[in-house]
């Protein structure tokens, strides 16, 4: 399946990753969670100056050689910058068109605070308790003995 474009091999550590840069060298980077510090950035390990083609993914193999493999989804050309193309303006009909006043907004109301409500008793007119009536003694005044 891949084809082997230059043999390296290099011997991978662990925690770096390996690949192909823009001028065609064997760079490392040090990987996000790779375990381990060390100098952060980019280093090159060996000087292959690879010309890629278009349509070919590269990457480092098992062994540690530079291969390419034929992408499945590619359309085996370079993206090319669009050129814009001047669009005619055509003329619009001059319409005359409302003043755009200030919009009111719809403020919000206040929120009201919850407060604990008491339960209110209704009044009921009440009737005074009756007074019972006891039997007295009918007692004569000291005034009327005399």
């Amino acid at each position: 399946m891949a084809t082997v474009v230059e043999k390296t091999g290099i011997r991978r550590e662990k925690g770096w990753l390996y690949f192909l840069d823009k001028r065609g060298d064997v760079s490392r980077a040090r990987m996000a969670r790779g375990g381990g510090k060390g100098p952060k950035g980019r280093e090159k390990v060996t000087k292959c100056g690879i010309e890629r083609e278009v349509g070919f993914l590269y990457f480092i193999d098992k062994n540690g050689h530079v291969a390419k493999v034929k992408m499945k989804r590619s359309s085996g050309r370079k993206k090319t910058a669009r050129k814009k193309t001047a669009r005619k303006k055509t003329a619009r009909k001059k319409t005359a068109r409302k003043k755009a006043g200030r919009k009111k907004t719809a403020r919000k109301k206040p929120a009201r605070r919850k407060t604990a409500k008491k339960k209110a008793r209704k009044k009921t007119a009440r009737k005074a308790p009756a007074r019972r009536k006891t039997a007295r003694k009918k007692t004569t005044s000291r005034r009327a003995r005399r």
